[in-house]
């Protein structure tokens, strides 16, 4: 009983410590995973089965010899022991006399920077490690400043491999005063530079013999006494809802984690996005109810009034609410291979709220080796700039260096559903209030009734040469010879006018297509039936034209032709000058062709001639209500 006793005195204490959460960053074969491991060895936090795997997977995977090879205990992954590269995040905990700590090991490749940003979110403190032999590289420039975006405000700039420079002191004063001229525009607080060995442990745990020249302290006592700043405790409070919890028609409550603050049974909290305010009526946990829950806490809370809430809500201090705002100024870390293409939705999460993103050109991206802010058209891969986002629906946030949890964002493909970009809000920005819409005295119905026809975006998509345009103006002539109301939109018509300014890079197709549907939208308004011939290859934007309008308002039609039957016929002589090299990024060759996966019509133009396709269509229109 008494060691029972003696092991619930030592987890109560350990209770009571301080938590330190850090991450181990910087660039390729630094010796980030060493490190830790070192830490986790002279710290006493390794299992003799542990240390005896240690011991017996350093003969096998190991890079020291026959020496414990300590990044083994935290590359996990067989790839990671095979390269002895770190891939993944690998998160460790361990604890000291003094605290206790929540270390994230970051990857060093460029490739795996997204994984560096994702560790880096949660942390108060970074290691920067830097090879005493390489010097400041632009993964180390990269990591710092990523690391000060996302708030960390100390870094330790731990030189390591001193043992391979024969501990020189100029060595490690160069790279410092490199790196302290570097950081003079970085947002941060406190940088200590320290000299290590983490393969032989000098200036980790304990004073290095040979830097006897160095009179700071070791890392980790740097660690056990390095400020914890204010965290998300000391935040405002807010409970993003998760779902709303209805397990009988007695009970209903709201249920999530509590980002940030304290909240306290009797507190009045507002509902965001929307101006309602209640007051909390219980606090549910699976243990029972509670009188107050810390940040962390996943808890069910009832309110005294029946207030709307759903997912997506955001309960905050009715004191210090949280702002609403749909457009912002923002940064955006770029993490997925294919650029980021201005003017294409994405689906933008922040919390549990989730809605439609368009994302404007950058204003300027950062060379993250230089700070210097450059002229952008786009992101490429692990690429940062300022954007501005326009949200399709107002959400309810807080600046990121306010608050991490409510101010943090990531951007999903709308097809795909790959994570292509994460960022953090910097401020709102307020739409011109000077700005209304002005109401007409002829609306869209009564133009379509004035023509006599209910009218619809008839949407033409397909590769060059695969009839789009033959096709669009046999239909015309057809409407037109019944009395109907029709405008062809072409695409090298369109392209000699209204975007004579845009190329034929992806971004370029993106406003291309995002120019033709609003033109459309508003021939639509006007009566029209718009016949909109474009190759338009990505889904994404003919989703976005889709959206633009009612339901039964668009109609896709693919004008479905293989590519060699398109470029046999090669009406324009476009392929044979994109096979010679002299058209870059032409649909179909360079640039990918993206079919329609449910179309309301498709063609075949091998079986099916021009008069037979028409016939096709208005058979849809006049089966549709939209002419008689």
């Amino acid at each position: 009983m008494e060691s029972d006793a003696q092991i619930g005195d030592w987890l109560a204490e350990i209770d009571e410590m301080t938590l330190l959460r850090f991450i181990t960053c910087g660039s390729v074969d630094d010796g980030k995973s060493t490190l830790i491991g070192r830490l986790l060895y002279e710290s006493k936090r390794i299992f003799d089965d542990q240390l005896a795997n240690l011991e017996r997977d350093s003969k096998t995977h190991g890079t020291q010899g026959d020496n414990i090879d300590f990044a083994l205990l935290v590359d996990g992954l067989a790839a990671e022991r095979e390269q002895g590269i770190t891939i993944d995040v690998a998160y460790r905990y361990f604890a000291t006399e003094r605290r206790k700590f929540i270390v994230a090991d970051a990857p060093g490749h460029a490739q795996y920077t997204r994984n560096m940003a994702t560790a880096a979110s949660t942390a108060e403190l970074a290691i920067l490690l830097v090879d005493a032999r390489h010097g400041l590289l632009t993964q180390t420039h990269r990591h710092a400043y990523i690391a000060a975006l996302l708030g960390i405000r100390q870094i330790v700039l731990a030189v390591n491999k001193m043992d391979l420079v024969d501990y020189d002191r100029d060595v490690f004063d160069r790279i410092s005063a490199e790196f302290a001229t570097f950081a003079e525009s970085l947002p941060i607080d406190t940088l200590t530079p320290i000299p290590i060995s983490a393969r032989d442990g000098d200036n980790v745990v304990k004073a290095s013999k040979p830097m006897g020249w160095y009179d700071g302290v070791p890392l980790l006592a740097h660690l056990e006494t390095a400020p914890i700043g204010a965290g998300a405790s000391d935040a405002p409070m807010r409970l993003p809802v998760q779902w709303i919890n209805r397990p009988d028609a007695d009970f209903r409550g709201a249920s999530g984690q509590l980002a940030s603050g304290t909240l306290e049974v009797g507190a009045r909290v507002a509902v965001r996005p929307g101006d309602t305010q209640s007051v909390v009526a219980r606090i549910v946990t699976a243990d029972g109810d509670l009188a107050a829950a810390q940040e962390g806490r996943s808890i069910t809370i009832t309110l005294a009034d029946d207030v709307d809430i759903s997912r997506g809500s955001i309960l905050c201090s009715a004191d210090d609410p949280a702002d609403v705002a749909d457009q912002f100024e923002a940064v955006i870390l770029w993490m997925d291979e294919d650029p980021m293409l201005p003017g294409r939705p994405y689906r933008f999460k922040l919390a549990t709220q989730t809605a439609i993103a368009g994302v404007h050109a950058p204003k300027y991206r950062i060379d993250t080796d230089t700070l210097e802010e450059m002229a952008a058209r786009t992101l490429e891969l692990n690429e940062i700039g300022v954007c501005t986002l326009a949200l399709d629906r107002p959400v309810a946030f807080d600046p990121y260096d306010e608050n991490r949890a409510t101010g943090g964002f990531i951007l999903i493909d709308r097809i795909t559903h790959r994570t292509v970009g994460a960022g953090f809000l910097k401020f709102a920005l307020h739409r011109a209030t000077n700005l209304h819409r002005q109401t007409l005295a002829i609306d869209a119905a009564a133009h379509a009734e004035q023509k006599g026809q209910k009218p619809a975006i008839l949407w033409f998509t397909g590769l060059s040469g695969s009839g789009k345009s033959t096709i669009a103006n046999a239909l015309q002539k057809e409407l037109f010879a019944l009395g109907r109301h029709s405008m062809v939109l072409d695409g090298d018509n369109v392209r000699h006018g209204l975007n004579r300014d845009l190329g034929f890079k992806d971004a370029d197709r993106v406003e291309n297509i995002r120019r033709v549907a609003e033109v459309a939208k508003l021939m639509l308004e006007a009566g029209l039936f718009p016949l909109v011939s474009f190759i338009s290859p990505f889904r994404a934007e003919r989703r976005l034209a889709r959206e633009l309008v009612a339901e039964g308002e668009f109609i896709e039609i693919h004008i479905d032709t293989p590519l060699d039957v398109a470029e046999a016929r090669d009406p324009k002589g476009l392929y044979k000058k994109a096979r010679a090299g002299d058209i870059a990024n032409f649909t179909g060759l360079d640039s990918p062709y993206e079919p329609p996966e449910n179309p309301e019509i498709v063609i075949d133009t091998t079986t099916a001639a021009p008069e037979e396709a028409v016939a096709q269509i208005m058979a849809h229109l006049r089966a549709h209500g939209h002419i008689e």
